[in-house]
């Protein structure tokens, strides 16, 4: 039986990996489930001894510090887990020879483009969040560690805090919203991340080559800004509230946002032969789960 860590387990992701690791067809995995409380990624020590208490063969890393305009003022915390925390684990997991699949983020190019990304376009990070998060899959692609990285964007889920339950709520007690429309990407539905994970775990323990710091996009399928996105949610919920599209200029915050961080995922489709969902029918799904907690 092989045995899986999931660091960063109370997040979204991580809360979607969970209800997935219920089905029978993970029977033949064990799964570890930890946060802070129960191993402290930022300590190398903390790891390896965990480990010398509970073997795993994979590390799913889903653990972040996401708090992206904080990051600003809080850098150091924000270097601490996204970078620090991602070299403990390659090192660990170089040295005992663990395979890992870390999750990044759009964050790490500036937006200035208009064709969509592949994972040989080089990273220019334009806020400190994307800094931390390029640095720490350095840190993977230049250790020993058979390791994955794949980059999403716009995560979000039932779970937790995100762009779509703040829509629901706002629109609920406003009459507008000002949601910017110069800025787009694609929605990434953490519960169709989870499964791709979990389909490319498969194929890793499958495989014989090592991945040494393979860089793969992930997002739902099609095209849309904030403003898009903000009307859909309104519109699937039902909710009446006019949405007024803004320029990024007339909603100033601390961390620049990429402009443009649309991703081309053919890497990751023709690898691992991924169906992707459009982001529209993946939302449809969200809401549908979040109509009946």
């Amino acid at each position: 039986m092989k045995t899986i860590l999931i660091t960063g387990a109370n997040g979204q992701l991580g809360k979607e990996i969970r209800l997935f690791s219920e089905s029978p067809k993970l029977a033949a995995y064990d799964f570890l489930f930890t946060d802070i409380d129960l191993l402290d990624i930022t300590s190398r020590k903390c790891i390896e001894e965990y480990y010398a208490e509970h073997r795993f063969d994979l590390v799913i890393n889903c653990a972040a510090y996401t708090a992206v305009d904080k990051a600003e003022t809080e850098s150091a915390l924000a270097h601490l887990v996204n970078c620090t925390a991602v070299k403990n684990l390659a090192s660990v997991c170089s040295n005992l020879k663990i395979k890992i699949i870390h999750v990044s983020t759009d964050y790490v190019f500036d937006g200035c483009t208009s064709v969509p990304y592949r994972e040989t376009d080089i990273p220019n990070p334009a806020s400190v969040y994307g800094l931390t998060k390029y640095n720490g899959e350095l840190e993977l692609i230049n250790s020993d560690a058979d390791s994955i990285i794949i980059r999403t964007s716009w995560l979000y889920s039932s779970f937790g805090n995100n762009f779509v339950k703040t829509i629901l709520r706002l629109g609920k007690e406003r009459e507008s919203l000002n949601i910017v429309y110069d800025q787009v990407g694609c929605p990434t539905y953490a519960k169709d991340l989870a499964l791709t994970i979990l389909d490319i775990m498969y194929k890793v323990f499958s495989e014989t080559r090592n991945f040494k710091g393979e860089v793969y996009h992930y997002s739902n399928e099609g095209v849309c800004s904030w403003y898009d996105f903000a009307i859909e949610i309104l519109r699937t919920a039902g909710i009446n509230c006019t949405v007024n599209p803004i320029d990024t200029s007339q909603y100033p915050l601390p961390a620049k946002r990429p402009q443009y961080s649309v991703f081309n995922k053919s890497k990751i489709k023709s690898d691992f032969g991924i169906t992707i969902p459009y982001w529209k029918d993946s939302l449809a799904m969200c809401m549908q789960r979040i109509s009946v907690l």
